[in-house]
Parts: C-alpha cells; sequence; structure tokens
C-alpha cells in the first residue's frame, strides 16, 4: 500500500482499544494507512507495526472520566503524531439494574465514563481539529434513542451521547470539524460477558429474539467486517460533508426494535 491508502498520513486517537470494537478499529485504521493511538484505561505504554498496512499502531494509558488522565494523554499522542485528523471515540461501559435499584454511585460511575467522557475527549481533541478540520465519531447506542430495559442509566448516557454530538456538529462545523455518532450492534467481548451470565433457557430465548430482531443474519455482527470499514470511511475525506448523524451499523436491530 502506499498513499493511495484511504488514511494514508492520517493522524488517529481510538479510546477504548484495548479489546472488542476499539481494538478492531485501531488495527483497521492503521492498516487503511493512518498513524493511530489507540487509548484505553487497561492499556500499556507499546508501538507496534500496523497489520498488513504503511500505518502504524501507538498505545498509551488513558481514564476518559478524568480531565486530567485524558488531556494528558491526547496531548502526548498528538505530540508524538505530529498532529490530530480524527478522534474515534469508543470507550464506555454497560451496568445491568432496574431503575428503582440504580444508585447514585452506579448513576455517577456509567454517565461518568459514557457521557462525561464523550465530553472530556471531544474537547481535549477540539484545539488540535480547530485549525485544520477533521472527524469526530461518538460511539452512542440504540438504547439512547429507544431505552434498554435494566439499563436505564446507560440509556440515558447514551442519549447523552447522541445530543452531544448531533449539538457540536452545529457548533463545531464552521470550523471544518464533522461530528457523528455510530449506534453498533456488534459481538464484543462485551456481549460475551452478558451471555455468560445467562442460564440456558435464557440464552436459547435470547439468541431466538435475536434472530426476529436482527434482519441481516439474525446476529449480532463482527466487528472486523462489519464495523471497522464503516470507521475507515467515517474517518477519512470521503465522509467529510456528513455530520450530525447517527449511523446504525446493527443488520436493521435499531429499525426493528
Amino acid at each position: 500500500m502506499t498513499d493511495t491508502a484511504p488514511l494514508f498520513g492520517k493522524r488517529i486517537i481510538v479510546t477504548g482499544a484495548a479489546r472488542g470494537i476499539g481494538a478492531s478499529a485501531a488495527r483497521a485504521l492503521a492498516a487503511a494507512g493512518a498513524t493511530v493511538t489507540g487509548l484505553d484505561i487497561t492499556m500499556t505504554s507499546v508501538e507496534t507495526p500496523a497489520p498488513k498496512g504503511p500505518g502504524r499502531l501507538i498505545h498509551g494509558v488513558c481514564d476518559v472520566s478524568s480531565r486530567p488522565s485524558t488531556t494528558a494523554a491526547v496531548e502526548q499522542a498528538v505530540a508524538e503524531m505530529g498532529g490530530l485528523d480524527a478522534l474515534i471515540h469508543v470507550a464506555g461501559l454497560q451496568r445491568y439494574t432496574p431503575a428503582e435499584e440504580i444508585t447514585d454511585e452506579e448513576w455517577d460511575l456509567v454517565l461518568g465514563v459514557n457521557a462525561k467522557g464523550t465530553m472530556i475527549t471531544n474537547q481535549a481533541a477540539f484545539p488540535h481539529l480547530k485549525d485544520r478540520g477533521g472527524r469526530i465519531v461518538n460511539f452512542a447506542s440504540a438504547a439512547g434513542a429507544m431505552g434498554l430495559r435494566g439499563c436505564a442509566h446507560y440509556a440515558a448516557s447514551k442519549g447523552a451521547v447522541l445530543a452531544w454530538t448531533r449539538t457540536i456538529a452545529q457548533e463545531w462545523g464552521r470550523y471544518g470539524i464533522s461530528a457523528n455518532a455510530v449506534a453498533p450492534g456488534m459481538w464484543t467481548p462485551m456481549y460475551d460477558t452478558t451471555r455468560s451470565g445467562m442460564s440456558p433457557e435464557q440464552l436459547e430465548a435470547h439468541d431466538r429474539g435475536m434472530a426476529m430482531m436482527i434482519p441481516l443474519g439474525g446476529r449480532l455482527g463482527d466487528p472486523d467486517t462489519d464495523m471497522a470499514p464503516v470507521l475507515v470511511f467515517l474517518a477519512s475525506d470521503a465522509s467529510r460533508f456528513i455530520t450530525g448523524q447517527t449511523l446504525a451499523v446493527d443488520g436493521g436491530l435499531m429499525m426493528v426494535r
């Protein structure tokens, strides 16, 4: 691959890059030619070559719910990469608790990572995108638009991500910054954890329901083949005239629900 790679020369930060969608995204963006800094609270600092591509991967530690941690990580990433062209903000968490049992502490944890973390990471990236323009992609959820039984705080946090993303698309567009949200329906390690807590009967019912609700294939997608190419597009110049949108990459789940 040469400078014809879709992201050749781009500098991109990916949060939540230790596993799942974030790790898949970091690999794919680097393979498409970008220099990528993958940040995660569990990450160790290391640089590795991009798989099957001209880009490179740099890894760093970041707690997105902490402004000092995030600001320092973004500043270091920008210094190492020589600038910033896109932020792919994947980091987040989910908790399952009936609405009437959610404690202040659990509410603050979920909103602190998912909603506040989105604000902090976007604000940290903004000064580095302001002069030249760029792309911001925030990870939301169908739950943010439609609610999710047993996860009211998660749904509220993702609703905040959707509203925040639409608003910065309006405010920051004058700087040439596009901001979009993705609502994924992917099979991830987090989903494996959820499935492991189900009884055989619950799992059977769950899979039967998913088969009915997802028109394309009847199951959640694969981050490498179904999500990563979308993120390469959204991080590229090809998406420069798309902003304020929520793209459901879920096989039709959000449409059917």
